[in-house]
């Protein structure tokens, strides 16, 4: 039998220094209550926000009266429901147009819709998407249960109104074509962003940084050398996800010369970011925990794993503040969609953000505590 007493004493020890220890309590306790926060405000289903899909009507008449125009009433059928919000565009190229406008979602109402409708002749409508995102089975499903809807008050539900998919990019897409960009910019955010909250945290409560003061060597220096470092492994990090998934999974990849600002401005941004946690901090502890709760809602709410569509608006809305966004949203600007105008606007704003970040990080660098 074991003593009461010693168990009871080891465990007033364990209790006590697993409460100092900050970083295990955060992921002991508050990183679950942060995933429940998080998913759970993705997924509530307590959103009132509609999806926006861009819509090409080719069916422009003219007509003898409005009620023979069947187009505009299938598409104020989709506008009323409370799923899309149906946004009408004239375009000669719509697939540019939406690649333009950095979206795989739209519709395409065939010329003599209406006629061929009134005549009970076949209908084919064409529904783009991205087959990787949730967003794509809410449009198909509420095109599907509208195009049922007037088969059955026509034709007792005969197909005469019916769609194919297709897909913006690549002749034929896989899952992996569309998440590489988003493992990019994961792989960017976390390996610069923890390294440097250790590292800078670590060399501070050693007094590394002040036996580094009596070299030659500036803080600048000391920082810069370290984000080298890391813009050197995003890109072999980047080389290594893109061979994978092209010989392992056959990916289809576009490899353009503006990967390159996103792949160098990243790490940059997130070591300065790092650094500056690490130095401001008092101890390797709370480091940690700050550093999380700064990464952690980046993870989840910057679209690298989820599409920012499907979330309520205000989470929509905190996804701009972050930082990360830009940079994912960046990559599938050049990657996926050829959107280099939206591409320049991304990486202008992550470069602000990263002047200031490392602005901040080498002012408040220290080599000796005061």
């Amino acid at each position: 039998m074991g003593s009461g007493r010693r168990i009871l004493s080891d465990f007033k020890v364990f209790s006590r220094g697993y409460l100092r220890n900050k970083f295990g309590l955060f992921f002991g306790l508050i990183f679950p209550v942060i995933l429940i926060l998080i998913f759970g405000a993705i997924f509530s289903g307590n959103s009132s926000s509609t999806i926006d899909i861009y819509t090409q009507n080719q069916d422009t008449g003219p007509f003898e009266s409005p009620q023979l125009d069947i187009a505009s009433q299938f598409l104020q059928a989709l506008n009323s429901s409370s799923t899309i919000r149906v946004i009408t565009v004239e375009t000669s190229n719509f697939t540019n147009y939406l690649a333009e406008h950095s979206s795989s979602d739209g519709i395409i109402i065939p010329a003599n819709f209406s006629a061929n409708y009134l005549a009970a002749s076949p209908i084919n409508i064409t529904v783009y998407g991205n087959p990787t995102s949730s967003t794509n089975g809410i449009i198909v499903g509420t095109v599907s249960a509208v195009s049922n809807l007037f088969n059955l008050q026509r034709f007792n539900g005969e197909a005469v109104i019916g769609f194919t998919q297709s897909t913006i990019g690549f002749e034929n897409p896989q899952y992996v074509d569309l998440l590489i960009p988003g493992l990019i910019g994961f792989s960017i955010l976390v390996s610069p962003m923890f390294s440097l909250v250790n590292i800078s945290s670590e060399y501070k409560k050693n007094k590394l940084f002040k036996q580094l003061s009596l070299t030659p060597i500036t803080k600048m220096e000391w920082l810069a050398s370290k984000i080298l470092w890391y813009i050197v492994l995003t890109l072999a990090s980047f080389l290594l996800m893109v061979a994978v998934g092209v010989v392992v999974f056959g990916a289809h990849v576009n490899l353009t010369l503006g990967l390159l600002p996103f792949l160098i401005i990243g790490p940059t941004l997130f070591a300065s970011l790092g650094m500056l946690v690490g130095t401001v901090t008092k101890n390797p502890e709370t480091a940690g925990v700050i550093g999380n709760i700064v990464t952690f809602p980046m993870m989840f709410l910057a679209g690298t794993f989820f599409p920012i569509s499907i979330m309520p608006d205000y989470l929509q809305n905190i996804a701009h503040v972050l930082p990360l966004f830009y940079i994912v949203e960046g990559l599938n600007n050049v990657m996926v969609y050829g959107n280099i105008t939206g591409a320049l606007i991304d990486i202008a704003i992550v470069s602000v953000i990263t002047v200031i970040i490392f602005a901040a990080a080498v002012k408040l660098f220290k080599w000796r505590e005061d």
